[in-house]
Formats: structure tokens, C-alpha cells, sequence
């Protein structure tokens, strides 16, 4: 009985089961039918508002800046050469690399004996013919005086054969002494053609003897010059670089042994391209004179100087573009010869402008300009210069109007978007990052600085100073261990 009711139970709980879940179903697909049979209705379209950061459109005069990067070099650098060979006997002491003359120094000097000696025989033949010219004269004054003997005996002799003739046509005198008279004459005529040729041959002397004066003079000169050769000075004040000879040395003749660089004389050469170069023009063509700003980067100390432009390229190199333009520096402290800096030229001044961010300006020069409603409208704009994160645009009929700064591809004429402008408080400048240093990463800092011997010596100080401050930029630190490597 107990196994029959219990059997009972289990069948009635089973069947019961068996319709709720049943029933369940029903409701379920009743509940899909009735949805699917229902008329959807429409849902009202929303317009989508878009933020977009805005800046007002200022027109303004606008000084553009060019950058371009460019070499330092002197604009006095002097090859040193030796103008004589021989061994190096005196060697100034500041003739070493980096080492600094006066203008006039005595950079060196060769061993002088075999130039003395060839000024010593340049000076016996130059007295020599000094001897020999006083001899020629002498000897041209006394065929002078034996000719005029010559042509007074010659006078005398013509004067006793015309009395001879005188006394034989009167009948005092015979044909005998007539012509012992004429033989007296014509060998005294022909005493003075000999004494004529002596003359000649004195005279031939005398000018020989002044070619032969002239010619040891010249010699003489060489020598002193052979001699000055030996002595090498500086020509201007400057700094020694590339020094190859040491006291003792052997030089050949016209070895360079050194350059000379002024450090005071500097100038930048830098290139730009052929655009960028017309807009530095006049209107007759020629070169402005720009002002240049020259910087040099220098573990965070960064060098600067300013300079003016002074001329360009006279051709363009073969294999280059643009032109290559050089700029003189004034107050270039710490710059050396064969520094690479970044040059930024100033170009001529553009009036009514605006200075916009570079994204407000798509590839076809146009912008988004906040419309009525807050609705954008396409606006077309001339594209002046490109500066930076910056672009300089000439747009007059948009003076004072809010412009899209940031473009996106969901922007677009006709759309709505909500304004969002930059408050006032932003634009004030942000300090500079400082750190906290250890100790020991401060010494390490320090002594790498102090122990880099390309550094310059001022900028060497003011990092330096930077370092022993509490706080240090952050700028600095990284630069100076990117170099070390850290």
C-alpha cells in the first residue's frame, strides 16, 4: 500500500510539472505573438551635437620667422705654412691646439743658418759690384781725357801740315816735309779713332758693371727675404687649430703646419630653399638684410647670438637646392667654428593677418566658421606661412568670428556643435618642471659636466649653477644624462 500511494504521489507531481511548464510555453509564445503583431511606431530623430574647441579669428601685424639650421665658421681662418724648409729651432708656447697669439707673434722659426750664409755671399757680390762699377767709371774718365789728348795731337798735327804746304808753295819748303807732315796727321787721326773704340769699350764696362749692380742688389733682396722666410708671425689675433710641428721638427717648403681662426670674426652659412629664399627679397631683387637669431644647443644652457644677413651663394653647388645664405654674428660668446645651430630669420612683416592653429586649416585652405545657431559654414582662407603648430592666414572678412581649431572628419558645413572657448586663465605661462636630486645622482651629474672638455667654459658655469640649486629643470637632467648615457 505504502509503495502504491507513494507511486501515486509521484505521478501526480510529475503530470502537475509537466503542466506548468506546458502552460509557461503558451504564455510565452502568446506574449511573442501579440508583440510581433503590434505596429511598431516611428521614434523621433534626434539631431547629434558635436563639442568643438573654437578660437576667435584676430587680424594683426605678424613678424614670420624662418628656421632653418646652418654651421658656424670664422670668417678669418689663415693657413700656416712654412715658407722655408729646415729644422723648427723656436716654437712659441702658445703654438699648440687652442692655443691663443696676438696678432704680430712670433709663431716659429727655422734653422737660419743656410739663409744667413746666402745673405752673407749676396752681400760680398753686391760689394764686388760695387767695386767694379767705381773701376768702370774710373776707367771711362780716363779714356775721356786720352781721347781729348788724342784729338788736341790729332789739332796739332793738322796744324803743322797746313804751315808745310804754306812754306812749300811760298819756295821755303820741300815735298819731303810735306808728307812726313800728312803721315804725322793721319797717324794722329787714326790715335783718336783707337782712342774712340777705348771709349766705347769703357762705356760698355760702366753699363755692364750697373746690370751686374742691379743683378746683386736683386740677389741681395732674395736673401733677406730667404732670410725673413724663416721667421713665421701671426698676422692677426687668433686661435691655433690642426698644429702639426713640435721644436725640433723637420718642415718642408709651403708645409701647412697649423690654421689660424679668429674667434671674434664669426659667421653662420645656413640653406634654405628657393620659396623661402624669394620671400627674403626686395622688390629690386636684392638681399634684405635681415635680422638672424643663432641658437646652440647646450645641455640645456642653450647658446644664443644674433647676427645679420650679409650676402648669399654666388652659385648653387652641384647635387644642392635653394640657396645657401651666411649671416655675420655679433656677441657670439661660446660659439666656436663648425658649431651646428638653428638659425631663424626674420621675414619682412605681414599686416592684417591671423595667427591660427594649424589644424583649423585643411589641404584646400579652408576653415569652419561658427555660424547663426551655432552651425558651421566653410570659409576659404590664403595660406601665408606655416609656423610651428601654427599657420598664418590672410582671411580680412573673418575678423572677429569663432573658427573650428581642431578639424575632425565629423565636422562639416551645416552641422551643429557646442562651442567650447578657452578661458582666459589658460594662457598663463606654466612654470618649468622641477626635480629633487639625490646626492649621489647630483655628483654624477656635476662631474660629467665638469669633466666634458668640448663644453664651453660659460656655459660649463651656468649649468653648473643650475646643478647646485635645491630644484633643477627637468630639462636640464635630461639632457645631460642622455648624453651620459643614463
Amino acid at each position: 500500500m505504502r509503495f502504491l500511494r507513494r507511486s501515486l504521489v509521484g505521478l501526480f507531481l510529475l503530470a502537475l510539472t509537466v503542466g506548468l511548464l506546458a502552460y509557461a510555453g503558451q504564455s510565452i509564445f502568446s506574449a511573442m505573438e501579440t508583440r510581433m503583431a503590434k505596429q511598431t511606431q516611428p521614434r523621433a530623430a534626434r539631431e547629434r551635437v558635436f563639442a568643438a574647441n573654437v578660437v576667435s579669428v584676430t587680424l594683426q601685424d605678424v613678424t614670420p620667422v624662418l628656421t632653418a639650421f646652418g654651421e658656424v665658421r670664422s670668417r678669418r681662418t689663415l693657413d700656416v705654412r712654412a715658407t722655408a724648409e729646415g729644422t723648427v729651432v723656436e716654437l712659441n708656447e702658445n703654438f699648440e691646439e687652442g692655443g691663443h697669439v696676438q696678432a704680430g707673434d712670433l709663431l716659429f722659426r727655422v734653422d737660419q743658418a743656410d739663409a744667413q750664409a746666402a745673405l752673407d755671399v749676396a752681400k760680398a757680390d753686391l760689394a764686388e759690384a760695387e767695386a767694379e762699377q767705381r773701376d768702370a767709371t774710373r776707367a771711362l774718365v780716363l779714356a775721356q781725357d786720352d781721347l781729348t789728348a788724342a784729338e788736341e795731337q790729332a789739332r796739332l798735327r793738322v796744324q803743322a801740315l797746313t804751315r808745310q804746304q804754306s812754306l812749300k808753295e811760298r819756295g821755303f819748303g820741300t815735298d819731303a816735309l810735306v808728307e812726313e807732315a800728312e803721315l804725322a796727321a793721319a797717324s794722329a787721326q787714326q790715335s783718336v779713332v783707337s782712342r774712340r773704340q777705348s771709349l766705347a769699350i769703357a762705356e760698355s764696362r760702366v753699363d755692364q758693371a750697373s746690370t751686374q749692380l742691379a743683378r746683386e742688389r736683386i740677389n741681395l733682396a732674395e736673401a733677406e727675404r730667404g732670410l725673413a722666410d724663416t721667421e713665421i708671425f701671426a698676422e692677426f689675433s687668433g686661435t691655433l687649430s690642426d698644429v702639426g710641428i713640435v721644436r725640433g721638427g723637420v718642415v718642408a717648403n709651403n708645409e701647412q703646419v697649423a690654421q689660424l681662426i679668429d674667434p671674434d670674426e664669426l659667421e653662420v652659412s645656413f640653406r634654405i630653399s628657393t620659396p623661402q629664399y624669394s620671400r627674403l627679397l626686395d622688390e629690386s631683387g636684392g638681399l634684405l638684410a635681415s635680422t638672424v637669431s643663432v641658437v646652440l644647443d647646450a645641455y640645456g644652457a642653450d647658446l644664443e647670438a644674433s647676427g645679420t644677413i650679409t650676402r648669399e651663394s654666388a652659385a648653387v653647388a652641384e647635387g644642392q637646392t635653394g640657396r645657401l645664405l651666411f649671416a655675420r654674428l655679433t656677441g657670439a660668446k661660446g660659439f666656436r667654428p663648425g658649431d651646428f645651430v638653428t638659425v631663424r630669420v626674420d621675414e619682412p612683416q605681414l599686416s592684417n593677418v591671423a595667427v591660427l592653429p594649424s589644424d583649423a586649416v585643411d589641404a584646400a585652405s579652408t576653415v569652419l566658421v561658427i555660424g547663426e545657431d551655432d552651425r558651421l559654414e566653410v570659409a576659404t582662407v590664403e595660406l601665408l606661412r606655416r609656423q610651428g603648430d601654427d599657420v598664418v592666414v590672410r582671411a580680412a572678412d573673418l575678423q572677429g568670428r569663432e573658427i573650428v581649431a581642431e578639424r575632425s572628419p565629423l565636422l562639416g558645413a551645416g552641422i551643429k556643435v557646442r562651442p567650447i572657448r578657452p578661458e582666459a586663465g589658460n594662457a598663463a605661462p606654466t612654470e618649468p618642471d622641477l626635480v629633487e636630486l639625490t646626492p649621489e645622482r647630483r655628483a654624477q651629474l656635476i662631474a660629467f659636466i665638469e669633466g666634458n672638455q668640448f663644453m664651453p667654459a660659460d656655459a660649463k658655469e651656468r649649468v653648473l649653477a643650475q646643478l647646485a640649486q635645491e630644484k633643477v629643470p627637468a630639462r636640464t637632467v635630461e639632457r645631460i644624462e642622455s648624453r651620459m648615457g643614463g
